[in-house]
Order: C-alpha cells, then structure tokens, then sequence
C-alpha cells in the first residue's frame, strides 16, 4: 500500500516514517509540505493512502482534500492535525475522507487509524468523537484508547510528597498543554529546563511552544532547552555500575552540562 506524507512540519515526517516501518506493506512513496504540491503528487502517483494535515502552505489540507477527490478519486484521505475544532473536524471529514486523528493521539491511534482507513472503514479519535458535531456511532473509532482514557481523570490529579509531585492526566493532549505551560513559565523566568519524553511528545511540545511565540531555537542554542529521548535517557540511567553514586554516575551528559550552566548563570534547572 502506497502513502504519501502531506505535513509542513518536517520532524513530523521523521515520526510518521518510523511508525509505518514497522508495517511491511506499506511504503511511503513521497513527502510533501504544501496543499498545492499534495493536490500534484496525487495526481502522478495515484497513492492508496494520504496522510493529510490541514494547517498547509498554500492550499489549506481541506480544500487540498476536495481537489484531491478529483483527481484521483481512489485515494483514501485520513486527517492528521492537531487541530481539535469539532466544525473544523466536521469540515474535514465531508470531504469524503476516511477518518480524522488528533496529533497528540498519533501515538496510540495512527496505526489503528491507517489500517481501518486501508479496509474501508471510517477512524475517528476517541477525544473528537465526544463532540457533539462528530457522529459517536463512526463505523471504527480508538477503541483502545477510549478504554485507556475512561478511567481516567479528566484534569491533571497531583500528589506531592516533600519537592516531587507526580501528575495524571486524562490523555496525551492535556499532558502536552501542561508541560508547554510550565516550560514557558521556566523560560519566562529566565531558567533552564530539560525536556525528557517520547519522540511524539517532543515534536507536539515544540509545535504548541512555536505557536505561543517562544523562540525555542535560542533557548537551544543557549543551552536553557534541552529536549532528550525518553527511552534513551531512562537506558543510559539504568545502564551504570553499583554502587552509591549509581544515578550519578547514569546521568545523561545534556543534564550533567544544564546542571553546569544553571550553576555558572545561577538559575534553576527544571526536569520534566
């Protein structure tokens, strides 16, 4: 099954291309960021599948969608954008697409939205199909993560216990608006911070720092921005001799210099 990627966000693309590896039928046969460009290569490639965003260059992701339908009829269209407006979602799905699934949900509901669209069925994320606008009886929504998330909290739950708090929160969409919150309060204050999470959390979290106008590029380049994989970092802390100092000594190197620099500039260093 052929798919063609339309995102102008390019380390989505790096984020889609890793979880459809996993599947062996299904190759990724172009990357575009403009609505317009979209509307072209589907027309020359004629995919069985297009991932589309909406917020595009050029030719927004609804209207690409409608020229799409045209000129090649055959292509099934599921929504990707981090967009949650019901009318908008609404919008999109009557362009005759197959489904609609929210970014921060890509984690858990891109896979499951892919093969659904590819059978013939009809995918919604389980957050959207709670709108009133959005049909609930959708021939195939998130089962899985409607399960995850209905036991859940519907706000962030805290429990502090002396300088630690732990949160839990309702799904992946309130996390990220937490986080981005506290990590441009930290900026804001002129602090350091480092950012420990999946790669889908990391790419969201920048999107949503961008669009509040923080200049993240020159809080990386200064070193008070510091966004580290969570898999990698968790091995590299595990992965140390015995011994008393064993977390010490596991801390990943980007930590050991935030630590540096927040002494040398004397400011706090937050880890998240």
């Amino acid at each position: 099954m052929r798919v063609l990627v339309v995102d102008d966000y390019e380390p989505w693309h790096g984020f889609v291309s890793t979880t459809l590896r996993k599947e062996p039928e299904l190759e990724i046969i172009g990357r575009v960021v403009d609505g317009l460009e979209a509307v072209q290569q589907a027309q020359q490639l004629q995919p069985e599948l297009i991932l589309l965003d909406i917020g595009l260059p050029t030719l927004n992701g609804i209207e690409a969608a409608r020229q799409i339908r045209q000129v090649s009829p055959k292509s099934k269209i599921l929504f990707i954008s981090e967009n949650r407006s019901p009318d908008i979602a609404e919008q999109a799905l009557n362009t005759g697409a197959s489904g609609y699934v929210v970014k921060s949900d890509a984690a858990s509901d891109l896979m499951p939205a892919v093969k659904a669209v590819l059978e013939g069925k009809r995918f919604v994320s389980a957050s959207l199909t709670r709108r009133d606008s959005i049909n609930p009886e959708d021939e195939h929504i998130a089962e899985q993560a409607r399960r995850e998330r209905v036991v859940a909290p519907s706000q962030p739950q805290s429990v502090e216990s002396n300088r630690h708090e732990l949160r839990f929160y309702s799904d992946d969409a309130v996390f990220v608006d937490d986080f981005v919150h506290s990590i441009e309060a930290a900026l804001d204050s002129g602090n350091a911070v480092v950012v420990i999470a999946t790669e889908l959390h990391r790419l969201n979290i920048l999107q949503h720092l961008r669009a509040d106008g923080v200049d993240i590029d020159a809080a990386v380049e200064r070193k008070l921005y510091i966004p580290l994989d969570v898999s990698d970092s968790l091995s590299t802390i595990m992965d140390t001799s015995t011994g008393g100092d064993r977390f010490a000594k596991g801390v990943p190197n980007a930590i050991v210099a935030a630590l540096r620099t927040a002494k040398e500039r004397y400011l706090h260093l937050a880890i998240g």
